[in-house]
């Protein structure tokens, strides 16, 4: 029988301690959890050198003798395979922003919805399990293939597996990555009343690509908890991949914001391949590129927005170039035209459907012709 995973809980609020233990009790009782509690870092440290088996820290930011952030700081001289969620008041974004970059892996926002704690140590246990699993099988390798298959495990840990549910708008996403492990990823989470969109796509493949994937996705949630503008967060992740690049390596990207309440769909392409508007008629439109080069090129790069409005029944399709790049047996590319085809006259019925209907498309077209290249499609459905 496994060990139970052993999670640090690290806050100086007496009352968590006993609401972790009974919302957390069917999860203990069956052995898939222990906690451990301490009220500040130093704490928290003390509990971690002598403890060995612990395998995530969640922690409270504001808390007397060490807060959170410099306990996050000491978390990698202690062990650097850690986890780490953080816990901060609602709005306390700069705080946040500040715990991702210095290695959160996520983070709840205080009063904790336990349903959304759930998910997210859930998750963050999941990516642990796989780079331990990487870790541990890394020197037993005997080809470059098994150490594509475990990169190709790790960069589907950490893609979202359950999209937000809220009448006012719907979200579905897939990748399907190729035998050659890429750098695709996609991420869709909360800002206060809008919801984040990202689609990305790094050059080259292998296990490169895949940390350089991990190290994109990291540095834009950061980023992006500001609830700026898309343009102002995506030159900021350029500035940061920049900044720490010795492999020269570069990452496409579109990042958007969506107003449920208004409508309004704001987004900033980064050498992208522009989203589709597909209207709850059936006409496409492949909407402007903004101004923008690959993130990682160059520092201080001037990124420019668009904003679109979103009809009820409206849908938006993001995708990597492995989609529109796809290829049959006779070398020819499914191209932008076929996938203003799946939609044209052809309005989706939901988000899922609209992803689904993507993927099916290109597979029907590219039949037994190997894959080349990941592919990821991002739908959003205003109902």
């Amino acid at each position: 029988m496994n060990s139970p995973y052993r999670i640090l809980v690290v806050d100086d609020e007496p009352d968590l301690e006993p609401l972790i233990l009974q919302r957390m009790r069917r999860k203990i009782r069956s052995s898939e959890y222990e906690f451990v509690f301490a009220q500040n870092g130093l704490e928290a440290l003390e509990k971690l050198n002598a403890d060995p088996t612990i395998d995530m820290v969640l922690s409270d930011i504001n808390m007397p003798k060490m807060d959170g952030l410099t306990l996050l700081q000491q978390l990698p001289g202690v062990d650097p395979n850690l986890r780490a969620v953080i816990i901060s008041a609602y709005g306390d974004m700069d705080n946040i922003r500040t715990a991702m970059n210095r290695g959160a892996f996520d983070f709840v926002t205080k009063p904790i919805d336990f349903d959304d704690l759930k998910i997210t140590i859930s998750r963050t246990l999941e990516h642990l399990a796989e780079w331990r699993e990487a870790l541990s099988s890394r020197d037993q390798l005997v080809a470059l293939q098994n150490e594509l298959s475990i990169a190709s495990q790790l960069q589907q840990s950490i893609l979202p597996k359950t999209p937000p549910v809220n009448d006012k708008y719907e979200v579905s996403a897939n990748m399907e990555p190729a035998r050659n492990i890429g750098g695709d990823f996609y991420d869709y989470f909360t800002l206060d009343n809008q919801v984040a969109l990202v689609v990305a796509d790094v050059s080259d493949k292998g296990i490169p690509a895949s940390m350089f994937m991990m190290s994109s996705r990291t540095a834009l949630k950061g980023a992006a908890i500001g609830v700026r503008t898309p343009e102002m967060v995506v030159g900021e992740v350029n500035n940061q991949l920049h900044q720490d690049n010795p492999t020269f390596m570069f990452v496409t990207l579109i990042y958007a914001l969506f107003n449920p309440d208004t409508g309004l769909f704001t987004y900033s392409t980064a050498g992208h391949d522009p989203p589709l508007l597909v209207s709850g008629e059936g006409t496409v439109t492949e909407l402007p590129l903004t101004k923008g080069v690959a993130l990682g090129v160059a520092p201080d790069i001037a990124y420019s927005q668009h904003t679109v409005t979103l009809a009820p029944g409206d849908t938006i399709v993001l995708f990597t170039d492995g989609v529109t790049e796809a290829m049959n047996a006779s070398k020819e590319q499914f191209g932008m035209q076929r996938l203003i085809e799946v939609f044209n006259g052809r309005p989706p019925s939901s988000a899922s459907a609209a992803t689904e209907a993507v993927f099916e498309y290109v597979r029907e077209f590219t039949g037994d012709a190997p894959q080349s290249d990941d592919i990821t499609c991002l739908t959003l459905r205003r109902p």
